[in-house]
């Protein structure tokens, strides 16, 4: 028996995620990470990014849509005090098996260049490094 309840993630989870994202090494918090850009990304992508519960309180959440043609992934956060026991694995896989129902047939994830745990997790995770590309931001006014 699993010792944590996964629901999609809902706009009024928006400040407890944010406190785990903040407390959770690797992680950066952008500008699109307020609470009408996450309720507009969460109602573009119903059901896709996840939380994870123990006595109600989130101990994991991931952050995950697509645009019709690429999924994405942009966070995954679990506490510390619930890690290694495949809850991240699990909410990966639910997410993926979610963007495939959908017809998504390739998924990118975002990580830190020198995050080196989430490296090695999604290695793990049949992740295949990418050293062809690189990623542009343009912050819009």
């Amino acid at each position: 028996m699993t010792e944590w309840n996964i629901q999609p993630f809902l706009a009024d989870d928006f400040h407890e995620v944010m406190g785990l994202w903040s407390a959770t090494e690797g992680l950066g918090v952008g500008p699109g990470d307020s609470p009408e850009a996450i309720g507009r990304f969460l109602d573009r992508n119903p059901g896709l990014s996840l939380v994870a519960r123990t006595d109600g309180a989130i101990i994991a959440a991931i952050l995950c849509g697509h645009d019709g043609r690429r999924g994405f992934i942009y966070r995954l956060a679990v506490a510390r005090a619930h890690r290694r026991r495949g809850l991240a694995a699990e909410l990966v896989r639910r997410c993926i098996a979610g963007l495939a129902a959908e017809g998504i047939a390739r998924c990118q994830v975002f990580v830190e260049a020198d995050n080196q745990a989430a490296r090695e997790f999604w290695a793990a995770m049949n992740g295949a490094l990418r050293n062809d590309l690189v990623v542009f931001s343009i912050d819009l006014p």
